[in-house]
C-alpha cells in the first residue's frame, strides 16, 4: 500500500500553547508543533526516528516479497524525501487561516515603546499574529521600523498583519503606487516565514480618517492594491477589508464625502431615499468585491464616548454580538463572513481614560475581553479567524485626556485575560517556525553596565558643575551680573520653553525631539510655559500691586481681554482656512489619539474633529448652541488651547496679588495645593472649554500660582537660596536623577533616540502613569518641574556668560516675546502641513525644516514683524 503524506491541524492545543500538526504516513503520525515543520533539534530527531521506522518497515517487506518490493522501497524513499522537504520548507506553508472555532490571538502594539517579547511577558502568552502600520506611498524612513517588527514577529513564530494607511488622497493611489507598495513589501518580507495579512485603509466608512466616506475612490484604491499584491507577491498576502462598526454611522460627515447630487452619493444612499443617514448601510458602499477581498474584518471597540467627552463604562451584556450582527444597517458577520465564506478578523479594545472617573479599569477591560473571547469562539461566529487587541497607547502624554487601551498595563487585568484565554480554544503562538536567535534586542537600547555607566557619567558631571566655580578662579567671571531690573535668566528659560512647545507641536520626526521630548526629565514645554507665565505676572505686576492695586486690576483685565480676543481670532481664522479646498489645515483642526510608534502619531488610530459642528454656523437660523461654544473656546486648534487657561488665570491673578500684598503667602500656597489635590482626585471640570481636556483648570492653576508667588518674592527667594546652598544642591541632584529615570521611558522619538533599559516595561508603564502622568500633573511631574527650574536657574547664575554666548543670542529674544511666538507658530504649523516633502518623515530633512522654522521665528521677533497687531 503506498504511503500517503497529508497535513491537518488537530483539534487540541498543546501544553505549550501551540497548535499541533500531524504528518500521516503508513507508519503512523509524525507530530509537528506550531503548525509547521519541526524547528528544534529534539523534534527533528523525532522525524528521523519516524523515517527510520518507515524505512525498516519497507525493508522487511522487501525481504519477504523479493523484487516486487522495489516499488515499495522507492515509495518509502520518496516519503522520507517529502518529510525532509516539509522540515526545510517555509513556515508560511501552514494554514492561511486557523481551524474554525479556534481563532488566532493577535496584538497591535505601540512599537516605539513596546516589544513583542514585552507584551508576551506581560500577558503570559505569545500572540499568533502581530500588527504594524505602513504607509502608502511607502516611505523609506519606515524600513527600520518594519524590519524590526518582522524580526520580532519571526522570533515569536507569529504571522504579520500590516495595516496600510494612505498618506495622500485616495484618488492619487493608482496602479503605480499600489505596485510600488507591493514590491516594497515583497522585498521587506522576503525572509519572513509567516503569513502576511494586508489591511488596507481600515475604518473607511468613518469620518475621522482622511480616506473616510469616499466609497468610489476607496473601492478603486483597494482593488488596485489587491491586484498589485496578487501580481507581485504571488498570492502569499491576504487582503483584509475592515470597516469600523456602524453603530453611530454616518458619524460626523467627512468633508470629502460626496454631496447629494454629486457622483458617488448614490453609493452612500443605499436605500435610495435621497438622504444619507443612519438608515443607510454602513458597509455595503465600501465593499471592493469578492475578487479583491480575502478576509473581512471589523473594528469594534467598547467605547461609549461617541466621539465626545471621555466616559468609562462597563460593557453591556451582548454588546459585541450586537455590533457584529445588528449595527450599521446590516448583519456584518452574517453578510460578509458567513455569506461570502471569508475568514473574519476582529480588531478590538476597551476604552479607559484614567482622567475620566467612572467604572474601574479592571471591570471594563476584563469584562470586555471575556465578551470578546466568548463571542469569537462561539459556534455562531465560528468563522472568526483572528482577534487583534489594539494595545497602542503612549506613556508620553502630549496634552490631551489620555486614553489607555492596554490589556496588559494592569497586572490584574493581564492575569484575568490570561486565565480566560487558557480556558478558551483561542490559538496562541508560535504558529510558524521560530526564527533563529533567542530574542529580539531593540536598537538604541542600553542595558546593564552600559546604562549605569551613563548614571556614573551624570554623577561626575554633577560634581564637576558644582565644584568648578569654587575651584577655578577664572570661572567666577562667568556668573550672572545684570544691573537691570529684567532678569535675562528667566527670559532664556522662557525661550527654551517656547522652543520645546514649537518643536513638539509641529510634530515632525527630527533630531530636535531628542532634546525636547522629556529629555531633561518628566517635563514638557507646556509645564514650563505655564509656570513662567505666572512668574512673569508676579515679577511685573507684583511691585505695581503694592503701589496702585486698581491699576493692576485694569492692566491684567486689559491683557486678559486682548488674549481672549486673540484666541477667538485664531479659532475663527483656522476655521475659515479650513474652508479653502486647496489648503490643508488638518493638523490644526483635528487631533489624533496618542501614537508614538514607528508609524508616527497617526498610529494610535482615531482622529477627532476639533471643529465638529462649527460648520452649522452657516445655517439659518444658526443653532443656538454654536455661538456659546465659540465664545467658550470649545473649538480651536489643540496646539493653542492653553491660551484659554492663561486667560482665566490672568483674570484671577489680581486676587492672588492682593493676598500676597497682605502677607497671606502661606494661605495662597495652601489654597493652590488644596485645589490641585481636589482636581487631581475628582477630575472635576469647571468650564466646558476645550483647554479643560488638556489643562484641567483646578490642577494646572498650581503651576501658574507657584510661579506667580515665586515672581512676587523673587529677590527674597534668591537671597535665601544663596545662603542655603544645600537646597540648590538637593534640587540639582534630584533634577539629574529624574532626567536619568526619564531616559528609561520605552518611548523612542526616532531611530537616533537612545533608551536606557532601567526596568522592565511592565513596571515602567504603571510607574510613569501614577507618578509622572501629564494631563493631571501627577506629583512626580510637579516636583520634577520645580526642581528642574531651581537647578537650571542656579546653573545659569554660575555659568551665565558661556551660556549667553552660546545660546542667549537666540533664546533670549524668543523668551521676551513668547506670546508672539506662540501665536505665530500656529501659522507655521499650517504652512508645514502643506509642504509634501515634510510629510515623508525624513529625519534629516525635517531637522533642517525645524532649523528654518525656528530661525524664521527669531528673525520675525528681531524685526518686530507685526508687533503692532499681534500681542507679545
Amino acid at each position: 500500500m503506498p504511503t500517503v503524506l497529508t497535513e491537518s491541524a488537530t483539534a487540541d492545543i498543546t501544553a505549550g500553547g501551540q497548535p499541533a500538526t500531524y504528518a500521516h504516513t503508513a507508519a503512523g503520525p509524525i507530530k509537528f508543533y506550531g503548525g509547521a515543520a519541526p524547528s528544534s533539534e529534539h523534534e527533528y530527531r523525532g522525524v528521523l526516528v519516524s523515517m527510520r521506522a518507515i524505512t525498516s518497515h519497507h525493508h522487511a517487506t522487501a525481504r519477504r516479497n523479493g523484487p516486487r518490493s522495489v516499488g515499495a522501497i522507492l515509495v518509502a524513499a520518496l516519503a522520507g524525501l517529502l518529510v525532509l522537504v516539509a522540515a526545510a520548507g517555509p513556515a508560511h506553508a501552514a494554514e492561511a487561516a486557523p481551524e474554525k472555532g479556534k481563532p488566532w490571538l493577535g496584538a497591535a502594539l505601540e512599537w516605539g515603546e513596546d516589544t513583542a517579547a514585552g507584551f508576551s511577558d506581560r500577558l503570559g502568552a505569545s500572540p499568533a499574529v502581530f500588527g504594524h502600520d505602513i504607509t502608502i506611498p511607502y516611505r523609506e524612513s519606515e524600513r527600520n521600523d518594519i524590519d524590526g517588527f518582522l524580526q520580532q514577529a519571526a522570533v515569536k513564530g507569529a504571522h504579520a498583519l500590516l495595516t496600510v494607511k494612505p498618506s495622500v488622497p485616495l484618488d492619487q493611489l493608482g496602479t503605480a503606487e499600489a505596485e510600488a507598495l507591493a514590491t516594497q513589501v515583497r522585498d521587506l518580507t522576503a525572509g519572513f516565514k509567516g503569513q502576511l495579512l494586508i489591511r488596507f485603509a481600515p475604518d473607511m466608512n468613518a469620518s475621522w480618517v482622511a480616506w473616510g466616506q469616499q466609497p468610489a475612490t476607496y473601492r478603486q484604491a483597494f482593488q488596485a492594491v489587491s491586484a498589485a499584491f496578487k501580481k507581485y507577491d504571488g498570492g502569499r498576502a491576504a487582503m483584509v477589508w475592515a470597516p469600523y462598526v456602524g453603530k453611530d454611522y454616518p458619524f460626523d460627515r467627512n468633508r470629502k464625502a460626496p454631496e447629494p447630487g454629486r457622483d458617488g452619493f448614490s453609493l452612500l444612499d443605499t436605500n435610495g431615499d435621497g438622504t444619507w443617514n443612519g438608515s443607510d448601510s454602513a458597509y455595503a458602499p465600501y465593499y471592493p468585491g469578492d475578487d479583491a477581498v480575502d478576509w473581512v474584518g471589523l473594528t469594534a471597540y467598547h467605547d461609549d464616548t461617541a466621539g465626545g467627552g471621555a466616559v468609562n463604562t462597563t460593557p453591556r451584556a451582548g454588546e459585541l454580538q450586537e455590533m457584529l450582527t445588528a449595527s450599521g444597517g446590516e448583519n456584518f458577520y452574517g453578510t460578509y463572513s458567513e455569506g461570502r465564506k471569508k475568514p473574519f478578523l476582529l480588531q478590538t479594545a476597551a476604552f479607559y481614560s484614567p482622567a475620566a472617573g467612572g467604572a474601574p479599569e479592571a471591570d471594563i477591560k476584563a469584562g470586555w475581553w471575556d465578551q470578546v473571547v466568548t463571542t469569537a469562539t462561539s459556534p455562531g461566529f465560528a468563522g472568526t479567524a483572528l482577534v487583534v487587541w489594539d494595545e497602542r497607547t503612549s506613556t508620553r502624554d502630549t496634552g490631551v485626556a489620555s486614553i489607555n487601551w492596554l490589556l496588559t498595563g494592569n497586572p490584574y487585568v493581564a492575569k484575568a485575560a490570561l486565565d480566560r484565554l487558557k480556558a478558551s480554544p483561542m490559538v496562541t503562538g508560535p504558529v510558524t517556525d521560530v526564527a533563529s536567535g533567542s530574542t529580539y534586542v531593540r536598537a538604541n537600547t542600553l542595558s546593564g553596565a552600559a546604562a549605569w555607566t551613563v548614571a556614573a557619567a551624570m554623577a561626575i558631571l554633577l560634581v564637576a558643575l558644582w565644584q568648578v566655580p569654587r575651584r577655578i578662579s577664572a570661572a567666577t567671571a562667568w556668573s550672572y551680573q545684570d544691573p537691570s531690573t529684567r532678569d535675562s535668566r528667566v527670559d532664556l528659560l522662557r525661550g527654551r520653553a517656547i522652543v520645546f512647545v514649537v518643536v513638539n507641536h509641529l510634530g515632525m520626526a527630527s533630531l530636535f525631539q531628542l532634546l525636547t521630548q522629556e529629555a531633561v526629565g518628566f517635563v514638557s514645554g507646556a509645564e514650563l510655559f505655564v509656570l513662567f507665565s505666572g512668574l512673569v505676572v508676579g515679577m511685573v505686576y507684583g511691585p505695581k500691586a503694592r503701589e496702585d492695586f486698581g491699576r493692576v486690576v485694569d492692566l491684567t483685565s486689559r491683557r486678559a481681554a486682548k488674549l481672549y480676543l486673540t484666541a477667538l481670532a485664531v479659532l475663527v481664522g483656522v476655521f475659515l482656512l479650513s474652508l479653502l479646498p486647496f489648503f490643508n489645515v488638518q493638523a490644526l483642526t483635528t487631533f489624533v489619539d496618542q501614537g508614538t510608534g514607528g508609524a508616527g502619531h497617526a498610529g494610535a488610530g482615531r482622529t477627532y474633529d476639533l471643529y465638529s459642528g462649527m460648520s452649522s454656523l452657516f445655517q439659518f437660523p444658526v443653532p443656538p448652541q454654536v455661538l456659546p461654544a465659540i465664545l467658550l473656546l470649545q473649538f480651536g486648534p489643540w496646539q493653542f488651547n492653553v491660551m484659554g487657561l492663561y486667560v482665566v488665570l490672568l483674570l484671577a491673578s489680581p486676587l492672588i496679588l492682593a493676598a500676597l500684598n497682605r502677607g497671606k503667602a502661606v494661605w495662597v500656597l495652601a489654597a493652590t495645593l488644596a485645589l490641585y489635590a481636589v482636581g487631581a482626585v475628582t477630575r472635576f471640570r469647571i468650564l466646558p472649554s476645550q483647554f479643560e481636556d488638556s489643562f484641567p483648570l483646578l490642577v494646572w492653576q498650581v503651576l501658574f500660582v507657584l510661579g506667580l508667588v515665586a515672581g512676587y518674592y523673587r529677590r527674597s527667594i534668591i537671597a535665601w537660596l544663596a545662603t542655603h546652598t544645600w537646597v540648590v544642591a538637593a534640587c540639582t541632584a534630584a533634577a539629574f536623577a529624574l532626567a536619568f529615570l526619564s531616559w528609561g521611558n520605552p518611548y523612542l522619538a526616532n531611530n537616533y533616540d537612545v533608551r536606557l533599559a532601567l526596568m522592565p516595561d511592565a513596571l515602567y508603564r504603571p510607574m510613569y502613569d501614577s507618578l509622572f502622568g501629564r494631563t493631571y500633573l501627577a506629583p512626580g511631574r510637579l516636583i520634577n518641574v520645580l526642581v528642574l527650574v531651581v537647578a537650571a536657574y542656579a546653573f545659569l547664575s554660575a555659568y551665565w556668560k558661556p551660556v549667553q554666548r552660546a545660546l542667549g543670542w537666540f533664546l533670549i529674544p524668543l523668551g521676551r516675546a513668547t506670546l508672539y511666538v506662540f501665536i505665530m507658530h500656529v501659522v507655521l504649523i499650517a504652512v508645514v502641513a502643506n509642504i509634501p516633502a515634510l510629510q515623508q518623515q525624513s529625519i534629516l530633512l525635517n531637522t533642517a525644516a525645524y532649523a528654518v522654522v525656528l530661525g524664521l521665528l527669531w528673525v520675525m521677533v528681531r524685526t518686530r514683524f507685526l508687533f503692532r497687531i499681534i500681542p507679545t
